[in-house]
């Protein structure tokens, strides 16, 4: 057991950490959220005027549902086109490895490593090892491999092992600080935006589904998004981590609201100035 000169034990030192929630996840659900509480807000305010909370919620629910749909597809095919630009740079990499000298990938490694600290002759070294376990591995089939138009379920393959260790992964993840997106991921993606807009939808459409006067309950909807929108600034800073005194809790739950206001309010400010003209 490791201890201080004063006797006391590293272990006792630490802190205990809280775990966070998946970073893309949390980004999923605030744009998800941040949407569905600004957009639908901003719409069912522009109907008010029409007087009848049921048109109010006939068009609020039509737009909840495209929205929803669209900002899953939305998401489903940002994560995909991040995926293939990776396998792409992937490919690219990997034909650059094989074909570079190996001074030309020594000042690469030295590139990343050396800001942070680490000498050049270690930085060679690095480079060394990492060029020689790719090419022992890969061959002359590593080669012909890369130098071919490959698939996407070519690559995957040739170069599963590449993508955990090996000079190319190395200067992927490091050195342009890409890592390859799951397939799995689209899906979550396309969900979590999804769901986070129809459920931050529902919220300022709440009012109307039982106050029969829409300009009254339209101020319910303000109110109620508005006090939403403070719960939904502390909550993320909970969750990503910025939250850690009564001070940037406060900060979260008061930017939040005067970013999704201030949205709202130009919107619905903007359909007012709208049907005044008319």
């Amino acid at each position: 057991m490791s201890t201080r000169p004063d006797g006391i034990c590293c272990k006792d030192l630490i802190k205990e950490e809280r775990t966070l929630i998946d970073p893309d996840v949390v980004r999923d659900v605030v744009i998800g959220l941040s949407d569905g509480l600004t957009v639908p807000f901003a719409l069912t305010a522009g109907l008010s005027s029409l007087g009848e909370s049921r048109l109010v919620v006939l068009g609020g629910i039509a737009e909840l549902i495209a929205g929803a749909i669209s900002m899953g597809i939305g998401g489903f095919l940002a994560s995909q086109s991040e995926r293939d630009h990776f396998r792409y740079l992937r490919v690219q990499t990997a034909q650059r490895v094989r074909r570079s000298c190996a001074g030309e990938m020594e000042r690469e490694v030295e590139q990343v490593l050396g800001p942070i600290g680490v000498d050049e002759k270690t930085c060679r070294s690095v480079a060394k090892c990492l060029r020689d376990v790719e090419i022992e591995e890969f061959g002359d089939g590593f080669a012909s491999a890369s130098s071919s138009t490959i698939s996407d379920t070519e690559t995957a393959t040739s170069l599963k092992w590449a993508k955990e260790v090996g000079l190319t992964a190395f200067l992927l993840k490091f050195g342009q600080g890409l890592e390859e997106i799951p397939d799995r991921r689209m899906y979550v993606s396309a969900f979590t935006i999804g769901m986070g807009y129809l459920l931050g939808g529902l919220i300022p459409l709440f009012p109307y589904f039982f106050i029969p006067m829409a300009h009254v309950a339209l101020l319910y909807s303000c109110i109620l998004t508005g006090i939403v929108l403070l719960i939904f600034g502390a909550v993320k800073a909970r969750v990503t981590g910025s939250g850690d005194t009564a001070g940037s809790y406060i900060w979260g739950a008061v930017s939040t609201l005067m970013v999704g206001g201030v949205a709202a309010g130009a919107a619905f400010g903007i359909v007012k100035a709208l049907e005044n003209s008319g």
